[in-house]
């Protein structure tokens, strides 16, 4: 009976395995190892090893790229966290009817392409866009402020396109969080918005790591919005990517940035699944203490 049970397992979790294995484990191998090849001054691999790519890392501007890339991903979570969170507290203290309405607002830009909204944010930015002669004519910004080609322009896109992947996680943990808890902290003596802090966010930290997964792994890996609404100071890892593969066909030098953009991916994941994993022992510990 057990080993039938087993096989069942098997035969669920073998699809997802073989796909994972298949399309990323061994690409992502592939990208390694192209990382200790050598290449010509055309670009084409060549027969070898050398850590040649790897050398071409530790230069001034992949390291400012690499420090752009992160701290523009980090706080692209943090801001789509902050206002993630209060809207998720409140869609599940509404009724069905507006819920459902203001989950389809947040849906919605899904069904339209990507690069077709990005362009739209460019439009509404440029310089002869709405936005900026509306701020221009009620004094607000000078005739010669642009508010395309910057960091905060690539930072307000970012938190823009995704928002959804922090709200939709957080939402779906706060639908089973139970709010009783929340009331009960109120009536020993907390305010709601020391209850929130202390009861709401750690009662759905799952959900709260979930969403920081599926902000920060595309935040960190963009290059299309950096190369349509940012400029030369606003370009990230993905852009050099990008450039090392398409413009000058390089792919060892593409792979090696390819793997240093893996390990700022892991390294974060990494640690926090060791905070979440910590957290989770020291609360069975204080169970069984009690």
């Amino acid at each position: 009976m057990e080993d039938n049970s087993h096989s069942r397992e098997y035969s669920v979790t073998a699809p997802s395995f073989i796909w994972l294995f298949l399309f990323f484990l061994i690409p992502s191998l592939i990208i390694f190892a192209y990382a200790f090849k050598p290449h010509n001054i055309y670009g084409d691999v060549t027969e070898g090893w050398t850590l040649q790519s790897i050398y071409d890392l530790w230069n001034w501007s992949v390291l400012t790229l690499l420090w752009r890339t992160f701290w523009l991903s980090a706080i692209c979570t943090f801001i789509c966290l902050f206002l993630a969170l209060p809207m998720g507290y409140y869609l599940t203290s509404i009724p069905p009817k507006w819920k459902n309405l203001l989950l389809m607002m947040i849906i919605v830009p899904f069904w339209s392409s990507f690069l077709i909204r990005i362009f739209a944010w460019k439009t509404i930015l440029h310089p002869d866009g709405m936005l900026n002669t509306f701020l221009i004519y009620i004094g607000l910004i000078a005739p010669t402020t642009t508010l395309l080609y910057n960091s905060s322009t690539v930072l307000f896109v970012m938190v823009y396109t995704l928002i959804p992947f922090a709200v939709l996680p957080i939402f779906a943990a706060a639908s089973k969080f139970n709010f009783q808890l929340i009331e009960a902290a109120i009536d020993l003596g907390a305010s709601r918005f020391q209850a929130f802090v202390k009861v709401f966010i750690p009662g759905i930290r799952k959900g709260i790591g979930t969403a920081i997964l599926m902000v920060f792994i595309p935040a960190i890996g963009t290059y299309i919005i950096p190369d349509l609404v940012g400029g030369t100071n606003s370009e990230m890892l993905g852009n050099k990517i990008a450039q090392k593969t398409f413009v000058e066909r390089s792919l060892p030098q593409a792979s090696a940035l390819s793997a240093l953009l893996a390990l700022v991916i892991f390294i974060p994941i990494f640690l926090g699944k060791h905070y979440f994993t910590r957290s989770r022992k020291l609360d069975l510990e204080a169970r069984n203490r009690e």
